[in-house]
C-alpha cells in the first residue's frame, strides 16, 4: 500500500448530457488519476477522461467494478467511480460502500471517500414531460435479477393502493417483458384506464424519446430498459401536452393567495438570519 492517502470519489453524472452534469462531478472526473465504471457511461463523459486510466466493464460486472475502484483509491490514486443519474439511486454506491465494510475500512483510513450526487432518472425524464412529481411519488425497479418478482410486486400493489405517483425503472428488456405487463394489471386495479403515463427514454441524450399516454394503452408502445415509466396517480392530469400532478394549494387557498373558508393558512419559517435581524 502507498504511503499516500488516496480519494474515492463516487460520482452520478445526471442523464449523461454535460449540461445537466453538476459542476461537482465534472471537477471530480476532471480531477481524477482513474476513472471506473459501465462502458456506456465512461463513453458519456470520454472528452473529460482523456490521459486518464480507464477501467471499464460490461453490465453484469459491478462488483468488479467496485473492487477495483476501492483497491486503486485505497493505494492512493483518486479514483472517480461513476453511475448514470445519482450514484446513490441504483447505482454503484451502495455496493461500495458494501466492499469497503467487507474489507474493514473505518473513516480515516485510505481512501478518503467523496460521493457527488446527480440529477436521477425520475427528475430527467419528469422534467421532459411536465411536473408528474408534483406530489409524493416513488421509484421502484422491475428489474428481478437481484429482488424477487413476489416482493417487487408487493412494492407496486402497496404504491399503487396509496395513490403514489411511481416510477419504474429497468420496466423491460429483451428476455424480460413479463414484468411491466404484470405491473400494468396491479396498477389498473387501483387507478382508471385514463391515468395518465409518459414513457421516456435516453432523457438528455441523442435518442431521446418521449411519449404521453395513459394507463390502458402505454404497453402497446416499445418499452426497454433505457425506458422510465411514470404513472400517474389519481390526482395527475394533462395540460397542454404536461403531465401535471397538483401539490394541493388549492385545496387550502384561494388564487389571490388567501385561505379558502375553514383552512388555516400556513406560517412562513423564521431562519436564523431573519431572527438575528429582527433583533439588531
Amino acid at each position: 500500500m502507498g504511503d499516500s492517502k488516496g480519494v474515492l470519489s463516487i460520482v452520478g453524472i445526471g442523464p449523461g448530457s454535460a449540461p445537466h452534469t453538476s459542476p461537482a462531478a465534472l471537477e471530480a472526473i476532471t480531477s481524477s488519476d482513474v476513472v471506473v465504471g459501465y462502458i456506456t457511461y465512461v463513453k458519456l463523459v470520454r472528452h473529460l477522461t482523456e490521459g486518464k486510466e480507464i477501467i471499464r466493464t460490461g453490465m453484469t460486472e459491478e462488483i468488479g467494478r467496485a473492487r477495483a475502484a476501492v483497491e486503486r483509491a485505497r493505494d492512493g490514486a483518486k479514483v472517480a467511480i461513476i453511475s448514470s443519474g445519482d450514484a446513490g439511486v441504483y447505482g454503484m454506491a451502495g455496493l461500495v460502500f458494501q466492499v469497503l465494510k467487507d474489507m474493514g475500512w473505518k473513516r480515516g483510513e485510505s481512501p478518503e471517500l467523496r460521493i457527488i450526487p446527480g440529477m436521477t432518472a425520475l427528475n430527467s425524464c419528469g422534467s421532459l414531460v411536465g411536473a408528474p412529481l408534483g406530489h409524493d411519488f416513488c421509484a421502484i425497479s422491475l428489474s428481478d435479477l437481484l429482488t424477487p418478482w413476489p416482493v417487487i410486486a408487493r412494492r407496486i400493489e402497496a404504491a399503487a393502493s396509496a395513490d403514489f405517483v411511481i416510477g419504474l425503472y429497468n420496466p423491460a428488456s429483451g428476455r424480460r417483458t413479463r414484468q411491466i405487463v404484470e405491473a400494468h394489471d396491479i396498477i389498473a386495479r387501483h387507478r382508471a384506464g385514463t391515468t395518465p403515463v409518459a414513457l421516456v427514454k435516453s432523457a438528455y441524450r441523442k435518442l431521446e424519446q418521449k411519449i404521453m399516454t395513459d394507463l390502458d394503452h402505454f404497453l402497446e408502445y416499445e418499452i426497454g430498459m433505457l425506458t422510465t415509466v411514470l404513472v400517474g396517480s389519481s390526482h395527475t392530469f394533462v395540460f397542454e401536452g404536461y403531465m401535471v400532478t397538483p401539490r394541493g394549494y388549492t385545496n387550502k387557498y384561494t388564487w389571490d393567495g388567501n385561505a379558502i373558508p375553514g383552512q388555516t393558512p400556513g406560517r412562513s419559517l423564521v431562519l436564523d438570519a431573519d431572527a438575528d435581524a429582527e433583533g439588531e
